[in-house]
């Protein structure tokens, strides 16, 4: 499967893409309205940081307690209650005079609940396309992802301007209910993956298991660390340009998109296998070192745009760890790819918060991107593939030419 019209053929990929589009839609304008809310309320970089990025600290958690749910609940079922929790969670953090603890407290709820959501919506991608197929799936994803935060963040600059942050928290719990709405009527019912009933013990216990693998956690360390660090520095646009944040923020979901297109559909298969992730981890990084010289907005703008490509980088390692997790696992293995991201953007976020109040915002933002780059040098040996292990065949008359198979499953 290397086309789109091929993949749009598959039976409701088009409604599941439909869903994650309304739920990415929700919260690029549910985040800047509330970044923009909280910072208007305390004049904290760190406070308006963390109101955008901080729910993430409570993925973790989640996944600790919830995440077999992904493999263990009906997934329609399952999407439609998550998003029709994220509506009413949104929309008490609308209400008038509610102070910022209160704010932070509905965050954590939500952050924690919806540890589960990606397992539940990228595990049902596994099963609607078959296994070639995930990358350029995922990819065209990531790519609507992209497009809708691009007009996410200019139509939410716009009516935090125009209208109040509250307003436009409103309009995201709406379109979390349409997100609702299409999983019921366009996705069909389907069985768990995995038998049994969730629970915090199933859930740690195959956390455990699925980290216990070298392989496997190498590819989680990679796809958490140098991603989060990045964020981190995106964490702190509206401290560093409070009138120009939704169009530093599209610029990055413009440069994603170029990203997707271009590894999920463009990429040949020798290059991914040749040379991997790491250098487009360095591309996510290396661009906001020129933040340090406080860069004109035109700058600025093109270095977040040209960063913002190596974030394909993870679509590399997510068809990676598919390939090193049973298949009964693949939802639970892809939520806690999903929630350790988060957790990570979340921690990275609180740091560069906390760099920013003591120096400056452009100062934490060149931290931030120096360490994702050493990070990602650090475990770049790690990550190459292993070359195919040539495997003697017998013939009548002894043995053969060798056959290649794969030297490194988990």
């Amino acid at each position: 499967m290397r086309t789109y019209q091929e993949l749009f053929k598959a039976p409701e990929f088009a409604p599941l893409l439909a869903v994650s589009a309304a739920h990415v839609a929700a919260l690029t304008v549910s985040g800047l309205a509330l970044g923009t809310l909280v910072h208007d309320a305390t004049g904290s970089p760190l406070l308006a940081a963390l109101s955008m990025f901080g729910p993430k600290l409570a993925q973790m958690i989640g996944a600790s307690v919830l995440l077999s749910a992904a493999d263990r609940l009906p997934p329609r079922a399952a999407t439609v209650g998550l998003a029709l929790f994220f509506a009413v969670a949104t929309t008490a953090l609308a209400l008038p005079n509610l102070p910022v603890w209160g704010i932070f407290l509905i965050l954590s709820v939500q952050g924690t609940v919806g540890s589960v959501g990606g397992g539940v919506r990228y595990g049902l991608l596994t099963e609607i396309l078959p296994a070639e197929g995930y990358l350029l799936g995922r990819s065209v994803h990531n790519m609507c992802a992209g497009s809708l935060q691009i007009c996410g963040y200019a139509v939410g600059g716009v009516l935090v301007n125009v209208l109040t942050p509250r307003d436009a928290l409103l309009i995201g719990a709406a379109l979390y209910v349409v997100s609702a709405a299409v999983a019921r009527v366009g996705l069909t019912r389907r069985p768990p993956r995995a038998k049994g009933r969730p629970s915090a013990r199933e859930s740690w216990g195959t956390n455990v298991r699925l980290w216990a693998s070298k392989p496997r956690r190498r590819v989680y360390l990679a796809l958490w660390v140098p991603n989060g660090l990045v964020v981190g520095c995106e964490s702190l646009f509206v401290s560093y340009a409070p009138r120009h944040a939704g169009l530093l923020f599209a610029c990055t979901a413009v440069g994603m998109l170029a990203g997707d297109i271009l590894t999920g559909r463009f990429l040949p298969v020798r290059l991914r296998d040749r040379f991997g992730a790491p250098p487009l981890l360095l591309l996510l990084a290396a661009p906001y070192l020129i933040f340090f010289l406080h860069p004109a907005l035109p700058v600025a703008l093109a270095a977040v745009t040209v960063g913002a490509v190596g974030f394909s980088a993870n679509l590399l390692l997510q068809e990676r760890l598919l390939s090193l997790t049973p298949s009964d696992l693949t939802g639970h293995a892809l939520g806690l790819h999903s929630s350790g991201m988060l957790t990570m953007q979340g921690v990275a976020a609180a740091i560069a918060g906390g760099i920013a109040q003591l120096t400056s915002p452009a100062t934490a933002m060149t931290v931030m991107a120096a360490a994702s780059a050493a990070v990602t040098l650090t475990l770049a040996p790690g990550l190459r593939r292993p070359a195919p292990v040539a495997v003697p065949v017998r013939s009548g008359e002894g043995f053969t030419k060798g056959r290649p198979r794969p030297a490194d499953k988990a």
